[in-house]
C-alpha cells in the first residue's frame, strides 16, 4: 500500500484502522474540484520557479487525463487510495510517471487541499440549489396569482382566525424562501475564498502567489490566516444551518398542506404523482411526499447538530475529526437537491378547491371586524374587544351564527350598534379593508407579487 505519509513508519496501518480512517468512500465525489485545484497549483508552483514549463504542462495534461477517466466512469479506485487526493495523485503517477507527479504536492498539504476542494464543490452545489430555490419561489408566485380571488380562513393556534386570500398564505412562504436565498448568498461570500497556499498550518515557504492562485480558481479573494484556514469549517456550518432553516420552512409548508388535503379540510388535492396508497386500505390516498418533506427537516437539523458537536472542542489546527464534515455536507445538499424541485412540483400540480375554502369561512372570523366597527364609532378597542366577546357568547347561548344575532340583542350590549352593522358580515369587504402593505387586500397582495417578481428577476 502506497501512502502520502509513510516514510517515518516501519509498518503499514492496521487494515481495520485503514478502513475506519479512509474517506475515499465518500470524498471521491470531490474528484473534479480536486483536479481543478491541482491544475491551479501546478501553475502556481511553476510561477514560483519550482517546476519547469515542461513539467507544468505534463502535470496539467496528466490531470486532465485523470479528469476524463472520472467523467467517463472508467477511473478505478485502488485499495491504497485512502482519499480522493491519494487516488488522483496515484493515478497521475501511473500516467506521467511518479517522479514528475511527485512534484505536484510541493508546498501543499492535504489540509489546505481538502478545504479548497470542499469550497469549490460547495460553490458549484450552492449555485444549483440556488436555482432550484428560485424555481420554487417562481412556483409560489404562480400559485399566488392564480389564487388571488380565493378567500379562506387564516389560522392561529390551528384555530380559524380571520378571512384572508389564499394568495396571502402562498406569498408567506415566498418570503420565507426569499430570506433563505439571501442567507445562501450571504454565506457564500464567506465560503468563496481561496484557502490554497496556506500549507499544513503555517503558510507556504516558496513564495507562491496566493492572489493569482485564487483568480485561477475563480475565487474573489483569499483566506487571511493559515491556522484558521485549515481548521475552519464555519462555512460548512453556515451552509448546514441554512439547509436546516430551509428544511424547516419546507416542513411548515408540508404541515399546512397535509392538513388541507384531509377530508376534514378538503382545501387541496395532491396529484397522484405525489401521493401513495395503502397496502391494506384501497381507498387511501396518502400525502407521503409532504410527510417526508416534514421528516427531512429532522435529518437536516441532525446534519447541523452532528457537525457542531464535532467541532465544538477541537484545538487548533487541523484534526482528523474534521473528516466528518463532508458526509454531513453531502447529505444536506443531496436532500435539498431533491426536496426543492419536488416541493415546486407539488405546488404546481396540486388542485385547489375554492368552494371548500369559502365554505370554511364562518361568522366568528369577522369578530375582529365587529370590534373595529365599534372603534369607528368612537369606542376604545379594549372596550370593543370585550363588548364583541359578550356578543359572541350571546350568539353561542342562542345557538345562532353571530350575524344572526338580532340588533336588539347587540344594542342591549352596546347602544353604538346600528343598522349599518349589517355591512360587517361581508368577507370580501373584510379582506379589502386590510390594504396596508403586507395585508390581505387584493392591491396589497398584487404589490407583494410585483415586488417578488422583481426579486426573482434580479
Amino acid at each position: 500500500m502506497t501512502t502520502l505519509w509513510g516514510g517515518r513508519f516501519s509498518e503499514g496501518p492496521d487494515p481495520l484502522a485503514a478502513r475506519f480512517t479512509n474517506s475515499i468512500g465518500f470524498d471521491q465525489r470531490l474528484w473534479d474540484a480536486d483536479i481543478a485545484g491541482s491544475i491551479a497549483w501546478a501553475r502556481a508552483i511553476y510561477r514560483a520557479g519550482l517546476i519547469t514549463e515542461e513539467e507544468r504542462d505534463q502535470l496539467i495534461e496528466g490531470l486532465e487525463a485523470v479528469r476524463v477517466e472520472w467523467a467517463s466512469g472508467t477511473f478505478t479506485i485502488q485499495p491504497g487510495d485512502e482519499d480522493i487526493h491519494t487516488a488522483n495523485e496515484r493515478r497521475l503517477g501511473e500516467i506521467i510517471g511518479k517522479e514528475i507527479a511527485g512534484k505536484l504536492h510541493t508546498g501543499r498539504s492535504r489540509n489546505d487541499q481538502v478545504v479548497t476542494d470542499v469550497r469549490l464543490w460547495l460553490r458549484d452545489t450552492s449555485e444549483r440549489l440556488r436555482s432550484a430555490l428560485l424555481d420554487l419561489q417562481q412556483a409560489a408566485i404562480e400559485r399566488a396569482e392564480s389564487g388571488l380571488d380565493i378567500l379562506m380562513p387564516g389560522y392561529t393556534h390551528l384555530q380559524r382566525a380571520q378571512p384572508v386570500r389564499f394568495a396571502l398564505w402562498m406569498m408567506a412562504y415566498f418570503w420565507m424562501w426569499q430570506r433563505d436565498r439571501e442567507r445562501l448568498d450571504d454565506l457564500m461570500r464567506r465560503a468563496n475564498l481561496c484557502p490554497l497556499g496556506t500549507g499544513a498550518l503555517a503558510g507556504n515557504p516558496f513564495d507562491v502567489d496566493r492572489q493569482t492562485l485564487a483568480r485561477d480558481l475563480g475565487f474573489p479573494g483569499i483566506t487571511p490566516n493559515a491556522m484558521d484556514t485549515v481548521s475552519d469549517r464555519d462555512f460548512i456550518l453556515e451552509f448546514l444551518s441554512w439547509a436546516a432553516i430551509l428544511g424547516v420552512h419546507l416542513s411548515r409548508l408540508a404541515a399546512d398542506l397535509t392538513l388541507w388535503c384531509t377530508a376534514e379540510y378538503g382545501f387541496v388535492t395532491l396529484s397522484d404523482a405525489h401521493s401513495t396508497g395503502s397496502s391494506l386500505m384501497p381507498q387511501k390516498k396518502n400525502p407521503d411526499t409532504l410527510e417526508l418533506l416534514r421528516g427531512k427537516a429532522g435529518r437536516l437539523i441532525g446534519d447541523l447538530t452532528a457537525l457542531l458537536t464535532v467541532v465544538k472542542g477541537l484545538p487548533l489546527t487541523y484534526n482528523s475529526d474534521l473528516q466528518e464534515d463532508k458526509e454531513r455536507l453531502f447529505d444536506a445538499a443531496d436532500t435539498l437537491a431533491v426536496a426543492l424541485p419536488l416541493t415546486a412540483a407539488v405546488l404546481r400540480e396540486m388542485t385547489l378547491h375554492p368552494d371548500r375554502m369559502t365554505a370554511a369561512l364562518s361568522d366568528d372570523l369577522l369578530a375582529t371586524d365587529l370590534a373595529d366597527y365599534l372603534v369607528r364609532k368612537g369606542m376604545p378597542f379594549r372596550e370593543s374587544h370585550h363588548v364583541v366577546g359578550q356578543a359572541v357568547r350571546r350568539a353561542e347561548e342562542l345557538g345562532i351564527p353571530l350575524r344572526r344575532l338580532p340588533l336588539t340583542e347587540l344594542q342591549a350590549i352596546s347602544p353604538l350598534f346600528g343598522e349599518d352593522v349589517a355591512e360587517v358580515w361581508d368577507f370580501e369587504r373584510s379582506v379589502e379593508r386590510r390594504r396596508s402593505a403586507g395585508g390581505t387586500a387584493r392591491a396589497a397582495i398584487e404589490a407583494q407579487i410585483a415586488q417578488a417578481r422583481a426579486l426573482v428577476r434580479k
